[in-house]
């Protein structure tokens, strides 16, 4: 593990995002609340929130932050047939929160696919990247 000791604290925020190609019948039924397994939309969230604040248990030399939030966005985009996720962490520590937000936007999809796979396996998880971070040394930096 990096020794971070040195490094002051200071505000950060990360978000990351993602896609879950679902097909027209998923996308339908996670808007009518119809999937068999619950609201999906209020789980996969609920999901993501859980696995920022668990990623230094499932990522070997991850820092553990205090996390001042996490919000998780979801929208169902009928056009492409997909769910379109959005994760923003932020933090007052001396480590970036890059990881976490990944992380929540990777369970929040894995929960999507879970509990729709009933349905249709035929689901695609794709494009999950760091957006935009802040803070820390190396100030404001946007992904394309």
């Amino acid at each position: 593990m990096v020794d971070i000791s040195h490094k002051t604290a200071t505000q950060r925020v990360a978000i990351a995002k993602g896609r879950i190609y679902l097909g027209t019948k998923i996308c339908e039924l996670i808007e009518r609340k119809e999937a068999t397994k619950g609201d999906v939309i209020t789980t996969a969230k609920i999901a993501g929130i859980m696995a920022a604040k668990n990623t230094c248990s499932l990522i070997p030399l991850c820092h553990q932050i205090a996390l001042s939030n996490v919000h998780i966005e979801i929208e169902i985009d009928h056009k492409s047939q997909e769910a379109i996720i959005s994760a923003r962490v932020s933090t007052l520590s001396s480590t970036g929160v890059e990881m976490e937000a990944l992380t929540a936007v990777s369970v929040t999809t894995l929960t999507i696919y879970d509990m729709c796979k009933a349905v249709s396996k035929n689901m695609i998880i794709k494009e999950i990247k760091l957006q935009s971070k802040s803070g820390g040394k190396s100030g404001d930096v946007h992904y394309d």
